[in-house]
């Protein structure tokens, strides 16, 4: 008498981690199809509110998408036109997944948007949820990020008044907001063609709990080498930021990022360049372009030690920014210039 060999039974996704998974997302999706973080704020089709009884209203209907900007991890960016205003923005588009980790970075990001008023941060006009995507509106700084328009480096007086922009806008987060950015690089740092320089992305922002943020997120090529190595990568300071400020000054200046780049031929690997951040030598500036005060004030930012680089205050009191702080610098001659060199080498073949 022959019997059939048994198949294993299939294996079938474990239900109890799925139904656990979908009720976690259930606290914050209601049935009405509103977006509700905590009571902290309530994103629905026609805007968002805020528990501080701040609320914006601004709905899909109202735009008109032009092109898209930007693309990201997370989504992507529009360069939309809000009809009732007659205001262009840009309209980040989120989507959404069974990541409590995303969710806090969106409400991060929004919370930190809608309270941080001050001109070296883009406004927030409002936000929006839609089947399964959060878009949140924000100021179009039409000139785009600082990555796209340093060419071959950028002069000393325009360093200097990007530098002082940006450390206004950190300097105004820890102090008003008690927020440290995590992820200072110039694709996070935006210009329009005004001139103007202001700080973006602050999803990965943390809270500060006596001067220390926790959790180690942020873009690995600018990490401080803290970060990377100590045993405490974990727990940090806004000296971190310090670093990632003084390493963006360098790119910038140089017209180049100054550490080993990962390439498709892994001949230079992720390892080789948090080796060179861990165990190299910082970089710096020439010489020949760039003054004493400027090369010192990138020096002491780009101190190994972190309680060997400065505040924001004496960042702010240091002879590089006060040298220039009532110089007159071009900047709208500058962005100008540097957009449009950039959309030259876009448009050849």
């Amino acid at each position: 008498m022959s019997t059939k060999t048994r198949k294993p039974p299939l294996k079938l996704p474990n239900s109890a981690s799925v139904k656990n998974d979908f009720f976690k997302f259930s606290d914050f999706v209601d049935p009405s199809g509103k977006l509700n973080f905590n009571g902290k704020a309530i994103i629905h089709a026609q805007g968002v509110d805020f528990s501080n009884g701040t609320s914006y209203k601004i709905n899909m209907q109202e735009l008109q998408v032009m092109e898209e900007i930007g693309k990201g991890q997370y989504g992507t960016v529009q360069k939309v036109y809000h009809i009732p205003t007659n205001v262009t923005m840009a309209m980040k588009e989120i989507r959404l997944e069974l990541d409590q980790a995303k969710l806090k970075q969106i409400l991060m990001e929004l919370d930190i948007l809608h309270k941080a008023k001050s001109e070296y941060i883009v406004d927030f006009y409002g936000a929006f949820f839609i089947e399964s995507c959060v878009y949140y509106c924000m100021e179009y700084m039409d000139a785009g990020s600082l990555d796209k328009l340093y060419g071959n480096g950028v002069p000393e007086d325009v360093l200097a008044k990007i530098t002082s922009a940006m450390v206004k806008g950190l300097s105004f987060l820890k102090d008003k907001l008690n927020i440290i950015h995590r992820d200072v690089k110039p694709t996070n740092v935006l210009v329009n063609r005004a001139g103007e320089v202001k700080l973006c992305d602050f999803g990965v922002s943390g809270q500060l709990t006596q001067s220390l943020a926790k959790t180690n997120i942020g873009c690995q090529s600018y990490m401080a080498p803290e970060r990377i190595h100590s045993s405490e990568a974990s727990t940090y300071t806004v000296q971190s930021d310090v670093w990632s400020l003084g390493l963006a000054m360098v790119e910038l200046g140089t017209g180049k990022y100054p550490y080993p780049v990962p390439d498709k031929n892994e001949q230079i690997s992720m390892f080789v360049q948090l080796n060179a951040i861990v165990a190299g030598t910082p970089p710096s500036l020439p010489e020949d372009k760039f003054s004493e005060e400027c090369r010192d004030f990138v020096a002491q930012c780009l101190s190994k030690r972190p309680q060997d680089r400065p505040t924001y205050k004496q960042l702010l009191d240091h002879p590089f920014l006060t040298k220039y702080e009532n110089v007159e610098v071009d900047m709208k001659s500058w962005a100008e210039q540097a957009f449009n060199l950039r959309k030259n080498e876009q448009n050849e073949p």
